[in-house]
């Protein structure tokens, strides 16, 4: 176990997951003034070897196991970037050792897993931050204090990302293809962003899900495409498409109230950008743009002993909205959260 970091030290970080989501993490605390990456877990010893010339990891800190790196260093972090169905058990070593974490989505790879996660990073002291970039942009902050945090309250939602993931599909070689590592399709591993932002930047209570979701197996697991249906509390809907079979990465979440809308627009992994629409439809662009580190969110929130931009809370909704869909699409009928998931009662939104 490591001592709580002193203001005067750097925050000692160690990251799992080298591919090329987690070297991108690894350059961002690598830039930090107040953060060190001091050491690295992969399981390929050729990305674990390239990883550790880059960010200067010496021999003995760079491990084939994550646990054996939890276990043998002095650390104040892990930053997880590791296969879907992985998060869950290294997230939860990692408080039981009292270590602050920075967790890519999802938080887990079911329902279950994803509450006792909550459980555990809200019983603890710890910081525990995941991976939903769109909580840094200043476009979907200023929608969040509209909603979430405002007066306003939605009425009509649509949102909608493409992706080529065609490639995995036919060949069916990638993890992502992999049921024990992925845990499901296109939808949990990118439509999932479309899922939370409109939860963070709403604060809207989900209570129904309707999902027509085509299959790529005959287990029905991973999906290729889906078309959801979300009920809310207030009685808003939202309309969300999802495709992992097109080629080009387009994104869309446009919200409106009584007051008018945000248009939120994306075009492959670039910055998000939006505009806003007045109730006499006039256009306002361009609106907030930019995009925050994710490695400096989590310092800066362990440093100051503070609520992380996106938390294990906000996961746990996305992972909830995200697995009632697959159930949905499976069961091809509309399912109501509190039946699927009895204990939503002990986590409101």
């Amino acid at each position: 176990m490591s001592e709580e970091p002193q203001s005067d030290r750097r925050l000692r970080v160690g990251l799992a997951g080298l591919g090329s989501l987690g070297v991108r993490l690894g350059r961002e605390f690598d830039s930090l003034s107040d953060a060190e990456l001091v050491a690295i877990a992969d399981i390929d010893p050729e990305g674990l070897a390239s990883a550790g010339r880059e960010f200067d990891i010496p021999r003995r800190a760079q491990y084939r196991e994550y646990e054996t790196m939890v276990a043998e260093e002095s650390l104040d972090a892990v930053a997880i970037a590791t296969p879907n169905g992985l998060h869950y058990d290294q997230a939860t070593t990692a408080l039981d050792r009292d270590l602050h974490v920075l967790c890519e989505k999802p938080l887990a790879t079911t329902v279950e897993d994803a509450h006792d996660l909550l459980v555990r990073a809200e019983a603890s002291d710890r910081v525990v931050m995941l991976g939903y970039q769109r909580h840094l942009n200043p476009a979907f902050v200023v929608g969040r204090e509209r909603w979430a945090l405002g007066e306003l309250e939605p009425t009509f939602i649509t949102g909608e990302i493409t992706h080529d993931w065609r490639e995995y599909y036919e060949e069916m070689t990638d993890w992502r293809m992999d049921p024990d590592l992925s845990g499901g399709g296109h939808l949990l591993n990118v439509g999932t962003h479309v899922i939370d932002a409109i939860l963070w930047t709403t604060g809207l209570t989900p209570t129904h899900v309707t999902a027509h979701v085509e299959f790529h197996d005959d287990e029905q697991l991973f999906d290729k495409q889906s078309s959801l249906i979300v009920e809310f509390e207030n009685g808003a809907v939202a309309n969300i498409a999802d495709t992992g079979i097109v080629p080009r990465t387009r994104e869309h979440i446009h919200i409106w109230d009584d007051e008018g809308a945000i248009y939120f627009e994306g075009r492959e992994w670039d910055e998000r950008t939006s505009y806003r629409i007045d109730t006499d439809g006039t256009e306002h662009v361009p609106y907030p743009k930019g995009r925050g580190s994710k490695a400096g969110a989590f310092v800066e929130s362990v440093r100051k002993g503070e609520e992380p931009p996106s938390t294990a809370r906000d996961a746990f909704w996305a992972t909830v909205v995200t697995m009632a869909a697959y159930e949905s699409g499976r069961r091809n009928e509309r399912v109501r959260l509190a039946e699927l998931y009895p204990f939503l009662a002990d986590v409101p939104r």
